[in-house]
C-alpha cells in the first residue's frame, strides 16, 4: 500500500554511523570497530539518560561526550584523531540504496521527511553532503521539543507538522527501540535491519521488516 508520507530516521537508517571510523581506520588500528561501536553506543545511551532526566543537550555534545569516553575505553586508540573523526561525523556516507530510493518514493507523489536525534545543523550537513536536499519535504530535528526518541513527542511532530493522522505515515528506522517507539505512537513502522539483528520488542512489532530500504519499493 502506499502511503502519504515516509519519514526516515537518520543515523543507521540514511547514514552510516561507523564511516566515520572507518574514514580513519588506518590511523585508528585494530581496534577501530570497537572504538565506533562504544561511540555510538554511549551517544544513544547519553541521549535516553538526559531525556529520563528532563537535562536536555543536542546531539552534537553529546556526540562529542561519547568520543571522549570512547577513546578513554579504548586506550589503543590515538587520542590526536578526535578532530578528525568529529569532523568525519558531519560528513557521514548515506548508504548505496538511500539515495535511488527516496527519489524513487519522492517521484511517486509521498512527501519524504528525516525525523531525528540529530541536531539541525548535523543533519543539514549530512543531507548536503549526501546530496539528499533535493528530495526531502522537511528535516524534523528533536531540538524543537528538546526531548529525543523514543519520546512521544518527537514523533508527534510529524503529525502537527504535516497535519496528517499517525496511520498515514510509514516510518522507518534501523534502530530497534526507534521502532518500537513510532509502533507504539501509531505509525506503520519498518525495521531496516541491516546488520541482521535479533528481534526485541516484541509487544511494539514492526509492520515489516527489511534487510535495506530498496525493499519499500516493492512493500510500499
Amino acid at each position: 500500500m502506499q502511503h502519504a508520507a515516509y519519514v526516515f530516521d537518520a543515523y543507521g537508517t540514511l547514514f552510516d554511523v561507523h564511516a566515520a571510523v572507518r574514514r580513519h581506520a588506518d590511523q585508528i588500528g585494530p581496534d577501530g570497530q570497537l572504538l565506533s561501536e562504544i561511540w555510538r553506543a554511549k551517544q544513544l545511551e547519553y541521549s535516553w539518560v538526559r531525556t529520563l532526566m528532563g537535562a536536555y543537550a543536542d546531539f552534537w555534545q553529546l556526540t562529542e561526550q561519547a568520543l571522549d569516553f570512547a577513546l578513554s575505553k579504548v586506550p589503543s586508540a590515538d587520542k590526536g584523531l578526535r578532530a578528525k573523526l568529529l569532523d568525519a561525523y558531519w560528513r557521514l556516507d548515506c548508504y548505496p540504496e538511500v539515495p535511488a530510493v527516496l527519489k524513487a518514493l519522492k517521484a511517486s507523489g509521498a512527501k519524504l521527511a528525516i525525523l531525528s536525534n540529530g541536531s539541525p545543523e548535523m543533519l543539514e550537513a549530512a543531507v548536503k553532503s549526501a546530496a539528499l536536499d533535493q528530495v526531502l519535504d522537511d528535516i524534523y530535528s528533536v531540538e524543537a521539543v528538546k526531548r529525543f526518541k523514543a519520546d512521544p513527542s518527537v514523533y508527534d511532530m510529524v503529525t502537527i507538522g504535516w497535519r496528517l493522522y499517525p496511520g498515514a505515515v510509514s516510518f522507518q528506522s534501523s534502530n530497534r527501540w526507534d521502532v518500537a517507539g513510532a509502533t507504539k505512537f501509531g505509525f506503520r513502522t519498518v525495521w531496516i535491519n541491516r546488520s541482521d539483528q535479533p528481534e526485541e520488542y516484541r509487544d511494539f512489532p514492526p509492520a515489516l521488516i527489511l534487510p535495506s530500504l530498496e525493499g519499500l519499493l516493492a512493500a510500499g
